[in-house]
């Protein structure tokens, strides 16, 4: 061996060199490759005496070198590379391309040689070069100091400051090197008189991730993968929450796919559900580290991750929360440029940690992702212009679980019927059949859930599931009055989510859930009733104003209860109590009427109607009624979704026994104002009670002989009560549909008014005011129903039921049409408009859309007459009566003469493509007739 024999120990270099395709070389030499390998070997030799590197064997073309300095190994390898380069070889196609290696490593030689791993990683670096490249390890890039004065001293020591003063260091990457587990950083050896450009190593590349390959395209969500993906460059723990099935393992695969670059040491995914052997024992495996004996994991993970600039997915955390929480603390204590992504249930609750909740798919990315997930379940058979199946993923509540389900049972049922099945999301799209697996089924996914809560919470979310909305924190502490913590829970554990208000919802999965374990429980009916309960004390806070007074109906002001109301009145029904029934249907009777459920009403008044003979046996023979005349306001049978006669009494004792409605307007045990809990039926129907059940389903239905029963029973009831003003209101209800016969409609509807001024009820036969008013307009007796009307305003505006819509001033303004008088009937209309607006009543405010119509055609504008009928028209308001539907057509005919055929249709087809929204806006921006041509008024107000 030439060279010193004192061989190095401690930090040590060892160098490998081999001449690359020596085989074929020496098979086209011959004989003169013995001299073309002699050269390589003094050339390589004589660099290696002038570095001092130590020679430890030779065999055939190769060397393994030793040398106590990595800036002198390195320094060697640049040197030999070039005076290879400039050795004049016999032949241009004989010069041997030498490939080299070095590593740098802790070894003590043993004799004559060195028994360390050290010595064949430096082998494996070496075997990844190509012919004329010279690699390095990560640890060899570390120890050069090419800056500085060399650290040994001589003729070598110079030699080799001087030659790395002229080196760089480029970095390949991470690779894997035969026979080892972990990764090795590779670099190549840059300098003057060296080749640059080589093919990547000659062994396998590290993996850079084990994100595993996704079975199904990634859909939407490209908003949540910018936020996310901004969030973890700017933190280095951030836990996506959200319920199971909401997407958060898809999601953080998808975000880490596009992070790759940012983490050269690679990113690596592990599941606290899946990991059997630990999670330090799984993430190892990923990392391809082994255990050490003697050693715990954990540190093993450390000290491999301690400088890797590495991302770390903890999935399912729910799965074993205290563990994963310990394992992300001790990673992110000891490796400083280690970031984590968690995902679960729920929060970490650690130091530091940034909590992103995962939102439901947006609409348009729950209906691509129902539609890929569709095709590909139905082998590409699927109608794209589908409507029923945006409708069914509006359904789906942006679920992606639910979403794969409810794909998967389209191979069954078509999108509608499966739209109509998802009032109960566990029934429609669960398999018997399924595994037993989370993502296996919604109930195995809540199940999941459910069973982590405390008993409290567990409780909770069974009492909240009879809710049908989002209920506030007063509602909560009234179901429990200690509910805090739990309702912490819940939502800490994505069984609730949390929306501004702040109110507290309930995914329609979650509440099929926990209803199935309510009615498992067995307390149901309890608390079902008290929910009854609860929903007729918001019936008193809508309909009565602090002050005792009744308001008017408003729509609009309904519209978030009537979700809760008709889960009550659902209940009532089944449950048989009659009364509260009575008093949600008659509140909810409106809504249904405006909003074409009419027959869901008619469903559940006739479940209600099955416990009547009972009511009715309980009832008392006479029941004393009183005259809405004389009762307050709080009390008056006339005020629409308020009592209607149909108290609730209080309990025979205590404060306010005796007194109706005391129950309902006392503070609960909280003292947040919600209602005391009350036993069901606790009165009797009383005769007010059957006739409002009566003419509620006589308003509903659209069959005239059905109606005629209806009536017929509550003008009985009425008579039997000696009532006058409740026979007044029967009776006007009845002439509310003229029939074929407008004469004999006439006279029925002023025996009725004559009846209620006889007894003092004028109030009672307001509707057979506006009906004979209406009658009146159609035979054009305008004078009298303006006198009719105008004393009719007093009337209308003691009604709450009835003052919202302003039928008299939409009344007023149609007389005033016809005479020609377009100011008043400006006046009369956008009153009337505008209120109906305002209350809700969308077909009623499409009327008055028509009528200020047929005034901008009366005033010279046809073309907005136009689009403003085609906007009333698309409403669905302005043919709803006989007389009124002529009028408008008399009017759009006369149009379509002025702007002919063309310029007509096209400006309908705007005004119906407007929407009624800005139809409304535009209705009411039609300038006043007095601003019109410098009206002599408003010209003598000006001045």
């Amino acid at each position: 061996m030439p060279g010193r024999i004192e061989l190095p120990s401690g930090l040590v270099t060892f160098m490998f060199t081999d001449i690359e395709g020596s085989t074929r070389l020496a098979r086209m030499l011959g004989e003169a490759y013995r001299r073309v390998l002699g050269a390589h070997r003094a050339v390589l030799r004589a660099v290696f005496t002038d570095f001092d590197g130590v020679e430890l064997l030779t065999e055939g073309d190769s060397f393994f070198v030793a040398f106590s300095s990595a800036d002198a190994a390195v320094a060697a390898c640049v040197e030999a590379q070039r005076r290879l380069s400039a050795y004049d070889w016999p032949r241009s196609d004989a010069v041997p391309r030498v490939r080299m290696g070095l590593h740098t490593g802790r070894a003590i030689p043993v004799g004559q040689e060195y028994a360390s791993a050290e010595v064949h990683r430096a082998a494996r670096v070496s075997a990844a070069a190509h012919g004329g490249q010279v690699l390095c390890s990560e640890a060899t890039a570390l120890a050069v100091t090419a800056t500085h004065a060399a650290v040994a001293g001589g003729r070598a020591g110079a030699a080799a400051a001087a030659t790395l003063a002229t080196v760089d260091l480029l970095d390949l990457g991470a690779y894997r090197l035969r026979g080892f587990d972990d990764d090795e950083r590779i670099f190549q050896v840059m300098a003057p008189g060296l080749e640059r450009d080589f093919p990547r190593p000659r062994t396998a590349q590290a993996p850079r991730h084990n994100i595993p390959a996704e079975h199904s395209p990634f859909v939407g969500r490209r908003a949540e993968l910018t936020e996310l993906a901004e969030l973890i460059s700017h933190h280095r723990l951030v836990t996506v929450v959200g319920p199971g099935g909401s997407g958060k393992t898809r999601l953080t695969h998808a975000v880490s796919e596009q992070l790759l670059a940012a983490y050269p040491g690679g990113i690596w995914t592990i599941d606290a559900a899946t990991a059997s052997q630990g999670l330090p024992v799984a993430l190892a495996t990923a990392l391809g580290l082994r255990p050490e004996p003697g050693r715990p994991m954990i540190d093993t993970l450390t000290e491999q991750c301690a400088e890797r600039r590495m991302l770390v997915l903890l999935q399912t955390c729910d799965a074993a929360p205290a563990l994963t929480a310990a394992l992300a603390h001790r990673l992110l204590s000891r490796c400083r440029r280690l970031d984590i992504v968690a995902t679960g249930r729920a929060p970490l609750a650690l130091a530091g940690e940034t909590v992103w909740r995962i939102p439901p798919l947006a609409p348009a990315d729950a209906f691509a992702l129902l539609r890929d997930r569709a095709a590909a379940a139905l082998g590409g058979r699927l109608d794209d212009g589908d409507p029923q199946l945006a409708r069914l993923a509006a359904r789906l509540e942006g679920s992606p679980l639910a979403i794969q389900l409810a794909a998967a049972r389209l191979r069954l049922l078509p999108a509608e019927q499966l739209a109509r099945r998802l009032d109960d999301p566990l029934g429609a799209l669960d398999n018997d059949a399924a595994g037993d697996g989370r993502h296996a089924s919604l109930t195995n996914n809540l199940a999941w859930s459910y069973r982590t809560l405390g008993n409290r919470a567990a409780g909770l979310l069974r009492r909240l599931a009879v809710f049908a909305g989002p209920v506030e924190l007063a509602t909560v502490e009234w179901c429990d009055p200690e509910a805090l913590g739990a309702l912490s829970e819940l939502a800490d554990k994505s069984l609730i989510e949390v929306v501004p208000g702040p109110r507290y919802r309930m995914s329609d999965q979650v509440r099929a859930y926990a209803l199935r374990q309510l009615a498992a429980t067995g307390e149901e009916p309890a608390v079902r009733d008290l929910h009854l309960t609860w929903t007729l004390h918001t019936l008193d806070r809508v309909t009565v104003d602090t002050d005792d007074q009744v308001r008017a109906i408003s729509l609009t002001e309904l519209c978030p209860y009537v979700p809760e109301w008709q889960t009550a009145l659902r209940w009532a029904a089944a449950a048989g109590n009659v009364p509260a029934g009575l008093r949600l249907a008659t509140a909810l009777e409106p809504w249904w009427l405006e909003h074409n459920e009419a027959r869901a009403g008619r469903d559940l008044l006739a479940t209600l109607y099955r416990h009547l003979p009972t009511a009715e046996a309980a009832a008392p023979p006479r029941a004393a009624v009183p005259d809405p005349g004389t009762a307050s306001p709080a009390t008056s049978p006339c005020a629409a979704g308020s009592r209607s006669g149909a108290d609730f009494a209080a309990p025979a004792s205590g404060p306010g026994a005796g007194s109706p409605s005391t129950v309902f307007t006392g503070v609960g045990a909280t003292g947040t104002g919600l209602p005391a809990r009350a036993p069901r039926n606790a009165v009797p129907l009383s005769a007010v009670d059957l006739v409002d059940a009566c003419l509620v389903q006589a308003r509903l239905t659209d069959d005239r002989a059905e109606r005629d029963r209806f009536l017929a029973h509550a003008e009985a009831e009425a008579e039997r009560s000696g009532e006058p003003w409740l026979l007044v209101r029967v009776r006007s209800a009845r002439v509310t549909r003229p029939g074929d016969d407008p004469a004999a409609a006439e006279h029925d509807c002023r025996e009725v008014i004559a009846l209620a001024d006889r007894h003092g009820v004028p109030h009672a036969a307001l509707p057979a005011v506006l009906t004979l008013a209406e009658l009146l307009w159609r035979r054009e007796a305008l004078t009298e129903a303006a006198d009719l009307l105008g004393a009719a305003r007093h009337v209308e505006a003691a009604r709450p039921e009835d003052r919202g819509r302003r039928t008299v001033d939409w009344l007023l303004g149609m007389v005033a049409l016809c005479r020609g008088d377009l100011v008043a009937a400006h006046d009369h209309l956008v009153v009337a408009l505008r209120s109906r607006l305002r209350h809700g009543f969308r077909g009623a405010a499409a009327d008055a859309v028509a009528a200020i119509a047929v005034r901008c055609a009366l005033g010279g504008d046809p073309a907005t007459a136009a689009v403003l009928f085609g906007g009333a028209e698309a409403a669905q308001g302005a043919r709803r009566t006989e007389s009124f539907g002529a009028f408008w057509s008399a009017h759009q005919a006369s149009l379509r003469t002025a702007l002919g055929d063309a310029t007509f249709d096209a400006a309908y087809a705007d005004g119906a493509g407007l929407g009624f929204d800005r139809i409304v806006a535009m209705a009411l921006a039609v300038e006043h007739p007095d601003l019109e041509d410098g009206a002599a008024r408003f010209a003598q107000m000006a001045r």
